[in-house]
């Protein structure tokens, strides 16, 4: 059966322009005409456009194709072995490349871009990933946790070690205010809320005070939290989740 250069070309995936090129350097020349002159291509040219594919595809040059087909010591089966070693290989380097991406991509999405290194230099011995799967669980559909998801893939170790100042800064200053026996409805313990609801609404996502409302109740009912603001002081998590509540009746 004969086929038109359209045809071929449409079985193929490529240009009509390709298949003239192909016949210009004498790499796939059709083996018939047409009365009018028009390439004719049988069933042993479509055969050898699959092999020049495969080979272009694997990367190699239109001279090295021509020489390995017009190899007369090469039989078909041969071309086949060698390209599926190609191909074989190919994909291992393409699954090792994918592998990379999907690690650099999930870093991405926990929205800590920091090496290793930086990451120790930045949290120590705590995790910053170790609730990154269920904080997605838990509010991965809100628009808080895509807004946060977004401004936390820009920052750099730099922007984590100031964070990470400033809330020292803030934790020793709320110290400062339990050890002086400050309740937390008075207007420091109240400052320092609003002050902790503002550093949330500039790094993370905007916190409004239900929210925020609503984190100092899991300051209180979830115990990794508890035990994270306790390490600061014992007794601030309940301290700040009072004066939370006391901010927000008095912004109200």
């Amino acid at each position: 059966m004969e086929h038109s250069v359209g045809q071929v070309a449409g079985f193929a995936g490529v240009t009509v322009r390709t298949l003239h090129h192909y016949d210009s350097l004498g790499l796939l020349s059709p083996s018939g005409r047409s009365h009018a002159g028009h390439r004719r291509y049988d069933d042993a040219d479509l055969d050898r456009l699959q092999q020049i594919l495969f080979y272009r595809e694997l990367g190699f040059p239109l001279d090295d194709i021509a020489a390995l087909l017009d190899d007369p010591d090469a039989d078909p089966q041969e071309h086949l072995r060698r390209q599926h070693t190609l191909l074989s290989h190919r994909i291992a380097e393409l699954q090792r490349m994918a592998a990379a991406v999907e690690t650099a991509m999930e870093a991405r999405r926990m929205g800590i871009d920091l090496t290793p290194e930086e990451k120790f230099e930045v949290f120590g011995d705590k995790d910053p990933e170790q609730y990154a799967e269920e904080a997605e669980r838990r509010w991965g559909s809100t628009d808080a946790y895509a807004e946060s998801r977004r401004r936390t893939a820009r920052l750099t170790k730099e922007d984590w070690l100031r964070i990470k100042a400033e809330n020292a800064d803030w934790g020793e200053r709320y110290t400062a205010l339990m050890d002086a026996g400050e309740p937390a409805d008075g207007e420091r313990a109240m400052d320092l809320a609003e002050e902790h609801r503002l550093q949330i609404c500039s790094r993370f996502y905007e916190c409004g005070y239900d929210i925020h409302r609503g984190l100092g109740e899991m300051y209180v009912s979830d115990p990794r939290f508890t035990a994270f603001y306790d390490a600061v002081r014992p007794g601030l998590a309940a301290h700040l989740r009072d004066a939370i509540e006391a901010n927000a009746r008095r912004r109200a």
